[in-house]
């Protein structure tokens, strides 16, 4: 399911993460790309997952930037002492805010791994910064540190 977001991610979104053609083009040339039909719906139905969560963080009540975040024991095994510390390292970047930060996790529950590596966080925060308009210096800014950590494992 993550190669066929990352796959929808680099070719098919522009601002937002609504595709900008119709599903069942998205499903043919997924499909066409070697992607099997359940992995597909499972990848739609996650981003849509996405919109789920930020439209109801966003109707919900407010974090402040001082709201200290205590894990459960599930979020803890999915995420790792490691991504636990990134995303806290993210928020005092100012790159994620808490209510972005909570849209974050909720997705990376969603995946479909008992444990999730650092990458794939980077991927799942680097998403959903994107689908925010007023999110687009942090995404610049995160942007940066994945292809800086890119550029570093090729030297």
């Amino acid at each position: 399911m993550f190669e066929v977001l990352m796959y929808l991610f680099e070719n098919y979104m522009d601002g937002s993460v609504t595709l900008n053609v119709d599903q069942d083009t998205v499903v043919n040339e997924l499909e066409h790309a070697g992607f099997n039909r359940h992995e597909i719906g499972r990848a739609l139905d996650w981003l849509d997952g996405l919109n789920r969560a930020q439209e109801t963080v966003q109707t919900g009540p407010s974090y402040t930037s001082h709201a200290i975040r205590h894990y459960a024991p599930q979020e803890t095994e999915r995420l790792g002492y490691e991504g636990k510390g990134f995303l806290l390292y993210l928020e005092q970047l100012g790159i994620l805010d808490p209510m972005t930060r909570e849209v974050v996790i909720d997705r990376i529950m969603a995946l479909d791994m008992r444990e999730v590596d650092l990458g794939r966080i980077k991927w799942v925060v680097l998403i959903a910064l994107f689908n925010q308009p007023d999110k687009k210096s942090a995404l610049s800014l995160l942007q940066d540190m994945i292809l800086s950590d890119a550029f570093d494992v090729l030297h």
